[in-house]
Parts: C-alpha cells; sequence; structure tokens
C-alpha cells in the first residue's frame, strides 16, 4: 500500500515520511494505530484489515431535518440521529424552524421527517422552510440525495400531505432519493422502523464491516428497559374528580395518577398518552349489526384473539375516513354506499359524528368474513393528554385534565373513547396504560426571568397549572399573564383556588377570563387580548413568549389572528410586515402553540 498526495489529505512531506513508516509496521500495529485515532476523533474512523486489505476513510455525513407539532417527528429524528452517530455516521440534526434553507446547497445527504397538521397544512416550524422550497427561490439540488418520513393521521382527508409536497418538491428540483418516502399513521413504530431501515441500508452501504463489528455494543446500549408507548406504565388512578359545578353543561375531570416505580421524566409542556378501550356495549352492538359471532379468532398485530377482544381493545371503531369506506366498499354492493363514496361532499357530511355501527345499521350486509373486517381497521390511536402539574413538585404523581366527548347523532348518545371510559367507567384504583410524550415545542424559556403570556380554553388551560407550579417550585419571579376562557364563571372556572393563590404569591402576575355564556354579547380569550392590546404588545417588546393550548379551528386560528392585528396596530406595521413579525417569533420560539 502506498500513499499519493492526490488521493490523501496529506502534504507531500507527510505521505513521504507515511510511506516510509508504513510498510515497516506489524498488523498488530496497524490496528492499535488504528484504535489510537479513532478513539478521540469517531468521525473520521480507519479501518485497517489484514494482509492485502486498504485503509478506508468513512466520510459519511448525514443531516437530520424535522418539522413536528406535537413532538413525534423530533422524537424520531433525535433517536435515528443517535443511531446513526453510534455508527460512526457524522450527523446533524435541526428542526425546520432553525434551518437555513440556502444551506441546502452545503449538504449531501438528508433525512427529512416531518407530519401534517391539521387539513394538510405543514406544521408552525415547517412554513418557512416549505414556503421557500415552493418557491422561485428554491436551488437545483440535484447534488442532494433525501428521502422523507412523513407522519399524519389517516381518518383526515388529506393524510400525510406534507411529506408528500416535500418529497414532489425535492424531486422537481432535481434531488434523488435515498429511500423511497413511507407515509405513517398514528401508530408509526413499524412502517418508520423499516423506512430507516431502507434508508441506513443506502447511507451504509460502503462501511458494512464497522457496523458489523460494532453492533454487539450498539445493540446493548438500546436494551434499557424503559416504558413507553409499546410498552405502557399501568398507573393507579389517585383521584377523578369533576371540576364544573353543578347545572354546568359540561364535565371536565381533574385526574391524578400514581407514577411512583415508572422513572418517567417529564417537563412542563409535555403531554401523557393513554391507550384507551372502545366501549364494550357499543363493540356488542356493532357485532350484532354485522352478524358476527364475538367468540370467532382473529389476528390483529400478529396476536391471536377473539373478535369482540379484538374491537373492545385493539382496533378502531369510532372514526370513519375516506381510505376506510374505500376498503369497506370491497365487500358490498349497497348502491347509496357507492354513491356517498363518488360525492366528495356528501361524505364527508356523513362521516361527521359518525361510526362503524352506523355504516352497519345504514349499509349492511357486508360480505366478509371476521379476519377480513378486522384487516380494514387500525389501531385505537393514543389520547394525549397535556400534563397539568409539576414533576418537581409532584414527584410520584402526574395530573390531567380531561373533557368529557358527548353528544348525540341520529338518537344515539356518543362518547369520546378515552374521556367516555373517564366519565362512565373508570373508578379511584383501577389502572390504565399511559406513557410520556415529550414535546420539545411547548416548553418554558431558558431564561427564567422572560415574561410569559398564557392563551387556554377549557382543557386548554392544563399545561399553564404545570408551567406556574413549576415556576412556584424553583421560585421564579419572571411576569406571567394568564388568559382563561369557558362558558360561566360560577360553574366553568377550572382551578380557580390555585390561579388565585398564584396571584397573591406573585407567581401569577395578571390574569384576563372571558366567560363567554354570562353576558348576552359571548366573550372570548381573543377579546380579552383585544382589550389590552397595547400592554400586550409592551410585554412582546419586552421579550415575552407567547402560548397558545386549545382547539386549532376556532380559538387558536382566532387568537392568532387577534396576535397579527395587535403587531400591525400597536407596532404600526403593515399586514405583510406584521406577518413576518409573527413568523420570526415562532422562529425563535417566543410563539408555541399546543393545539388539537
Amino acid at each position: 500500500m502506498k500513499l499519493q498526495v492526490i488521493n490523501s489529505p496529506f502534504s507531500e512531506e507527510q505521505v513521504k515520511l507515511l510511506n516510509e513508516l508504513l510498510p515497516k509496521l506489524t498488523v498488530e500495529q496497524k490496528i492499535w494505530l488504528n484504535g489510537y485515532l479513532s478513539a478521540p476523533q469517531s468521525a473520521e474512523k480507519v479501518i485497517v484489515e489484514e494482509s492485502s486489505q486498504t485503509v478506508a476513510p468513512i466520510t459519511k455525513e448525514v443531516t437530520i431535518l424535522y418539522g413536528s407539532q406535537t413532538g413525534n417527528s423530533q422524537g424520531l429524528a433525535e433517536k435515528y440521529a443517535s443511531i446513526l452517530k453510534d455508527k460512526d455516521v457524522e450527523v446533524s440534526i435541526a428542526s425546520l424552524a432553525s434551518f437555513k434553507p440556502n444551506n441546502l446547497k452545503k449538504i449531501k445527504n438528508l433525512l427529512l421527517v416531518v407530519s401534517t397538521h391539521g387539513e394538510g397544512e405543514p406544521p408552525d416550524q415547517a412554513m418557512q422552510f416549505y414556503d421557500f422550497l415552493h418557491s422561485k427561490r428554491a436551488p437545483n439540488l440535484e447534488h442532494l440525495h433525501y428521502s422523507v418520513l412523513a407522519l399524519g393521521d389517516s381518518s383526515y382527508e388529506f393524510f400525510c400531505k406534507t411529506g408528500q409536497d416535500f418529497d414532489e418538491q425535492f424531486e422537481k428540483l432535481r434531488a434523488t432519493r435515498i429511500a423511497p418516502r413511507t407515509d405513517c399513521d398514528l401508530d408509526y413504530d413499524e412502517p418508520a422502523a423499516q423506512w430507516f431501515a431502507a434508508v441506513q441500508q443506502e447511507l451504509l452501504r460502503s462501511t458494512e464491516t464497522v457496523i458489523s463489528s460494532q453492533q454487539g455494543q450498539v445493540d446493548t446500549k438500546r436494551t434499557k428497559s424503559a416504558y413507553s408507548r409499546k410498552n405502557p406504565f399501568y398507573a393507579e388512578v389517585l383521584e377523578n374528580l369533576n371540576l364544573n359545578g353543578r347545572g354546568s353543561n359540561k364535565e371536565t375531570y381533574h385526574v391524578e395518577l400514581a407514577i411512583e416505580g415508572a422513572d418517567f421524566h417529564f417537563e412542563p409542556g409535555d403531554s401523557i398518552g393513554i391507550q384507551p378501550e372502545n366501549d364494550e356495549s357499543l363493540v356488542d352492538a356493532l357485532l350484532t349489526a354485522l352478524q358476527l359471532n364475538a367468540e370467532s379468532k382473529v389476528t390483529v398485530f400478529e396476536e391471536s384473539l377473539t373478535l369482540k377482544e379484538a374491537l373492545q381493545k385493539k382496533l378502531e371503531i369510532t372514526v370513519l375516513s375516506k381510505p376506510l369506506l374505500r376498503k369497506m366498499a370491497a365487500y358490498t354492493t349497497h348502491e347509496d354506499f357507492v354513491a356517498l363514496l363518488e360525492d366528495d361532499i356528501a361524505w364527508k357530511d356523513y362521516v361527521k359524528g359518525r361510526d362503524l355501527l352506523d355504516i352497519a345499521g345504514d349499509f349492511a350486509p357486508f360480505s366478509w368474513e371476521a379476519q377480513q373486517f378486522v384487516a380494514l381497521l387500525r389501531k385505537i390511536p393514543a389520547r394525549l393528554y397535556s400534563i397539568a402539574s409539576s414533576q418537581k413538585a409532584n414527584s410520584d404523581e402526574v395530573h390531567l385534565t380531561i373533557g368529557k366527548v358527548s353528544f348525540e347523532k341520529n338518537g344515539r348518545e356518543r362518547l369520546g373513547v378515552c374521556s367516555g371510559s373517564f366519565t362512565e367507567r373508570i373508578q379511584v384504583g383501577d389502572t390504565v396504560p399511559i406513557y410520556v410524550h415529550k414535546n420539545q415545542n411547548f416548553r418554558l424559556p431558558e431564561q427564567e426571568d422572560t415574561p410569559i403570556i398564557m392563551i387556554g380554553a377549557g382543557t386548554g388551560i392544563a399545561p399553564y397549572r404545570a408551567f406556574l407550579e413549576e415556576r412556584e417550585e424553583l421560585g421564579i419571579e419572571g411576569k406571567a399573564w394568564l388568559f382563561f376562557g369557558d362558558q360561566h364563571f360560577v360553574t366553568d372556572f377550572l382551578y380557580q383556588t390555585d390561579w388565585q393563590r398564584w396571584l397573591v404569591s406573585g407567581t401569577l402576575t395578571k390574569m384576563n377570563v372571558a366567560f363567554s355564556r354570562d353576558t348576552d354579547k359571548k366573550v372570548y380569550v381573543q377579546h380579552k387580548i383585544e382589550e389590552n392590546a397595547e400592554v400586550f404588545y409592551e410585554w412582546l417588546e419586552q421579550g415575552a413568549v407567547i402560548y397558545v393550548c386549545g382547539d386549532d379551528k376556532s380559538m387558536a386560528t382566532d387568537v392568532d389572528q387577534t396576535l397579527h392585528r395587535i403587531i400591525e396596530q400597536q407596532g404600526q406595521k403593515t399586514a405583510e410586515e406584521a406577518k413576518a413579525f409573527v413568523k420570526e417569533l415562532k422562529q425563535q420560539k417566543r410563539y408555541q402553540r399546543d393545539v388539537y
């Protein structure tokens, strides 16, 4: 083996010295030198092979970008970055909000993990990058190799649209796929793992020797037992208390769960995922309507169960989507069902508030066997609830705020799968399967004295209870302003005594409330914000961070419009300047939203 200046990073003098030394080294000396040199610089691992094998530097570099609304994309991106780093790949990882789009011209390998928010929209932190990539300023990317992992919810019409848009646009800009895009539903673990395996195979094709030699070490690191979405902790219910007063139109429950022994670590802004079960009476009614035997054996997610067990504990039966209806169409010749699918407006109107029992009643019979039927259904998605307590203040407990979902449709009362369980069936002393869902996009500021403005309605108040409990525990004296809205002051002022106590102690500086049904004119949180526009803008100028938690389609949208208007008026800006200002707030993590 002889080095030459043209194919090495060494100077002519260094090459001469190396060529004098290398032939004199034994195999053992070469191996020792390889380990010595690679220890402090893992990104430049040198493979030394015996006899006629050559020295080959690994130069793989990968950039992983994520666009996340609730933290799933970020969690996967960080997991994959860690695995690649363990395999001596040089990895850069960043949020789409902080990544400068022009840097696309400087990278060769890109992995993009991105969710779809709402009706096919990019998450907040991905907006700027999305707009750039679809603009005339987007560069030619023929040097770029990329792959997209798209997260979404198939109950929405525009399932994984953001990931699909990115994938198609990269292709239009002449980039080359490392591996095909994968679209993941709410139960994303397995398809995401398959996508990453395909990506690894391509990226690490030339580094096979290193991977195989380190596999045992990597596996050992990752066998640490932990409770997770796939392995939930069964938490005992310590408290399940209705917060609403007598006569309220709502039922909102304060739930306390015991987590001693779970080894959970969470921060204010994180959520608890609960894996619910379907109501047994609904399952029985569905089986009767479909004329299926409850005791029939079926295989679901590689597990053998009775049909009733599968429908009650494993499969979603309360949400209808276009993909599901299309699959069901193969098992019926019902003309009205076929016509429903062909009419975009009609099927959307039909599925609102309806479930599989409605389908069975309106369009039976279907020609499927039990196994064919369950193969059409997806896993029951976990329900996420914002944590309403500080772990620093309550180390062995976690508190949640759960609003009962209840409505009537076609003469039948419908209950939320998870909220219905807590309000109708789960008692103190029962256990529920839970896990921690991290959300890095809804965090208290690192600078403790930074002012915070918290905006929420109904159960959207939950994370702010955690925020203030945490600040109280740490003795933080920064300014905090809370806007809270609900229906009635007397019956719906959730956690009223907590807010009053924190106002007295100074943990909470200001509070404005909006009770929409107490006056002839409905007053919401955005109206209270507008009433305080001048002071609100002053807090913004002082560096305040804005938090919004609640319903995306109404409250959060109205608050966003109000924020733009206040910035435009109080800051004397044009509409475009106000829009740019809000984008900057998001990029700086000074405008954070946990909306659903």
